[in-house]
């Protein structure tokens, strides 16, 4: 067994392969990040403030870019900091809270995206029932579930962490994702079972409840009339997107905490940083340019824009 270390901060050693480059990276991840934070803030926006936006599929669209801004918000300033510093380091308390910030936010978009498919059967499905079943009540319930559960399945991970013996303190990546894990001299069953928990009901399962919930709705609309299919289209081709950016990142992830250690450092970053970068991006603009409705008020804020300092003028 290795030797247990008594460590008091944690070094991020992945930034020597591209400390030359530091604040060319910098300028670049502020740059990313100013631009999730305002693509991401306009939708939000146009949601709370129109009326016509109030519906339940809408509100579960705020919650997944709600949850874009948070954890680009748990990553990227601290990232930011470190590109700009001589030194990466954090302390384990700090990094195990970083972790379990970032999974919860991301798991639960997993739980996000299958209330909005059960929304958007339940709409096409069974639309003279959708006033009852899809109430406010029920809504508020699929957004406390989608935090809540995944909060308290990542805290068991991350306390079960906390108490974990260390033997190393170099963190194999640029921020506190599952990379974690190697610092530990021996992973616990606990960590383990629950990490199979984890992926099974908060990823595996969603997941499939989504693609079968999906399959049901292009079959019904397939056999209704032209113009439910262009609304089954419309408003399920987003969240179908979105799934897949969700998917991709999360095959990212896993693969990175299974990658040899002698994959090749610079690769590792790369797929990194694309991790960070792809979801909270496009989300925005795969809401904001497919959703008909929030299109529209996109637009029209665009024109107010274009046009409010000709008045002035």
């Amino acid at each position: 067994m290795d030797k247990e270390l008594n460590v008091t901060f944690l070094t991020l050693d992945w930034y020597t392969e591209i400390n030359k480059y530091r604040y060319i990276f910098f300028f670049i991840m502020f740059t990313l990040y100013i631009l999730i934070i305002c693509t991401n803030s306009t939708i939000l926006y146009l949601i709370w403030n129109h009326k016509n936006l109030h519906e339940p599929m809408y509100i579960f669209i705020a919650a997944l870019l709600l949850n874009s801004v948070l954890y680009s918000t748990t990553v990227y300033p601290k990232l930011l900091i470190d590109f700009s510093s001589e030194k990466q380091v954090t302390t384990y308390s700090a990094c195990l809270f970083q972790f379990f910030i970032f999974y919860t936010l991301v798991l639960s978009e997993f739980l996000l995206l299958a209330a909005m498919a059960y929304d958007r059967y339940v709409a096409i499905c069974k639309p003279l029932e959708y006033q009852t079943i899809m109430r406010k009540t029920t809504v508020g319930i699929f957004l406390v579930v989608a935090w809540l559960v995944p909060a308290c399945q990542v805290a068991v991970q991350a306390i079960a962490s906390a108490e974990a013996k260390l033997c190393d303190s170099n963190i194999k990546g640029i921020f506190c994702n599952n990379a974690v894990y190697t610092l530990q001299c021996e992973r616990s069953k606990l960590i383990t079972i629950f990490g199979v928990v984890i992926v099974l009901d908060l990823a595996i399962l969603p997941m499939l409840f989504i693609v079968f919930t999906y399959t049901k709705i292009f079959i019904v609309s397939h056999r209704s009339c032209k113009e439910i299919r262009k609304k089954a289209a419309e408003t399920c081709l987003p969240h179908l997107l979105v799934l897949l950016s969700l998917s991709v990142f999360f095959v990212y992830d896993v693969s990175i905490a299974r990658a040899n250690p002698d994959f090749p450092k610079t690769t590792r970053i790369i797929m990194t940083l694309q991790i960070m970068l792809y979801q909270p991006l496009l989300n925005p603009f795969i809401y904001g340019l497919k959703m008909k409705e929030i299109s529209k008020h996109l637009n029209k804020l665009l024109s107010q824009t274009n046009i409010s300092p000709c008045i002035k003028t």
